[in-house]
């Protein structure tokens, strides 16, 4: 009896996405909950497990293909062999590896207490199943493009998590990663090369010369639809304004490094977030929305903070809850963890949602002012600069300051410009008193 595999329900308001890779070729023999399709949402990448095992007989899609749920997307023979591999399954995930659940809906990996004698079980265990392997859509692709058996692969990242860095050790690679700056994220997460780049797409001609034609993607599409409504509905109103973080730079380069944890890395930003996150709790409009339909203003009463990332697919906005609650070390963790899923393109949906204001880091690739678009239905945006030394007149004196140049876009219809002004002053304010940021 052959089963039918179709694309399960993906989430609230999904009905759809792109197939980006099929990972299993017909007559490969697949286990249950292993990965067969990379498929990309309006703003996630995320890879799809065939819920039965058996033997692939029909593939039905392809690469480039959109997809619909319900839609079927290849035939399984059953195996006869399935209902022994079970037990095998289990003790695998006894063995403080991340259920296969987890790898593929690309949520982030809870830290849970390992199994007795882990280490001791490695070496006597067989290798993983690959559908147990934690790694995200680019370390796997990238393992099959240079043959690299991720079961043998050791992972660097938060709990043995594979990255596209580990992947390339392993096939004693030295290249860089896929290009795609983290613009809202610290520069070290930034790709630093300066190699010509060669655009995406199929080559072609034109009258004048070579060019090159790539199929708009299904998160560009989701960027353009949404920026646009965006940029057609709100009346935007952009605030510009500096603030002087000299003493806070020279309290972020006192921290040793490795003293907030390992991997845990310092920048401004964490900074930045939690003088926001501070300022949004005195100044609500900010943190609003507009309910054009039932004619309301929307005030929240928490403080999620969206953080734009540019990832080698395309802008997203991961979301980061309770930032007021969270301390700057924890701010910090949680933008690592924010970087590693950058590169891995491994947001899950749920991640993409509920937030309530947004921070853009410009200055991570360069840049001091900008007009930001806000991201709808949010009513404000704040875009951070990169920090230079500047001449300051302090007490009739001239002085060289570190100055952070920030850009305040917001919604007219809900904030007022002294509205806005009084909230961009006390971020400033937090910023520049570094004793209140910290208490």
């Amino acid at each position: 009896m052959t089963i039918e595999f179709k694309l399960p329900e993906l989430g609230e308001n999904i009905e759809s996405g792109d197939i980006v890779k099929v990972l299993v070729h017909e007559g490969d023999v697949v286990q249950p909950n292993q990965g067969v399709f990379e498929l990309e949402t309006d703003k996630a990448v995320i890879e799809i497990p065939c819920s039965d095992g058996g033997t692939v007989t029909k593939i039905h899609v392809g690469e480039g293909q959109k997809v619909n749920v319900g839609q079927v997307l290849l035939t399984l023979e059953p195996s006869e062999e399935e209902p022994d591999k079970e037990p095998v399954e289990t003790q695998g995930a006894t063995a403080g590896l991340p259920s296969s659940a987890d790898s593929t809906t690309r949520a982030p990996i809870s830290s849970g207490p390992m199994a007795p004698s882990t280490a001791q079980a490695d070496v006597a265990q067989p290798p993983r199943d690959a559908s147990s392997i934690p790694a995200g859509p680019v370390a796997r692709r990238l393992a099959r493009e240079l043959g690299v058996d991720l079961t043998r692969v050791s992972g660097s990242g938060p709990h043995g998590r594979i990255t596209p860095e580990d992947v390339q050790r392993a096939a004693g690679v030295q290249s860089v990663l896929p290009k795609g700056a983290t613009a809202g994220l610290p520069s070290s997460a930034v790709d630093e090369t300066r190699e010509p780049v060669v655009p995406p797409g199929q080559p072609d001609r034109d009258a004048w010369g070579p060019i090159r034609r790539d199929r708009i993607s299904q998160i560009r599409r989701t960027i353009a639809q949404h920026l646009s409504h965006s940029a057609s509905t709100i009346p935007h109103v952009t605030n510009f304004d500096d603030a002087d973080v000299t003493e806070l730079e020279a309290i972020r380069k006192g921290v040793p490094k490795g003293y907030l944890g390992p991997g845990v890395k310092l920048t401004m930003m964490p900074m930045v977030l939690k003088a926001v996150a501070l300022a949004l709790r005195r100044h609500p409009a900010l943190g609003a929305s507009l309910d054009e339909e039932n004619e309301q203003i929307i005030y929240k009463e928490y403080v999620s903070l969206g953080v734009a990332v540019d990832t080698p697919r395309g802008l997203v906005v991961p979301v980061l809850r309770g930032v007021d609650q969270m301390s700057i070390p924890q701010i910090a963790e949680a933008l690592g963890h924010l970087a590693l899923q950058a590169r891995d393109a491994s947001f899950a949906i749920e991640d993409l949602r509920g937030g309530t204001f947004t921070i853009s880091n410009l200055g991570a690739v360069g840049g001091t002012y900008s007009t930001p678009i806000i991201n709808h239905p949010e009513v404000a945006l704040l875009l951070v600069g990169r920090s230079r030394w500047m001449p300051v007149v302090r007490d009739g004196q001239i002085q060289t300051r570190l100055m952070l140049p920030l850009s305040l876009s917001y919604d007219h219809r809900v904030v007022d410009g002294a509205t806005a002004g009084r909230f961009l002053n006390e971020v400033i304010d937090l910023l520049q008193s570094p004793g209140k940021l910290l208490l």
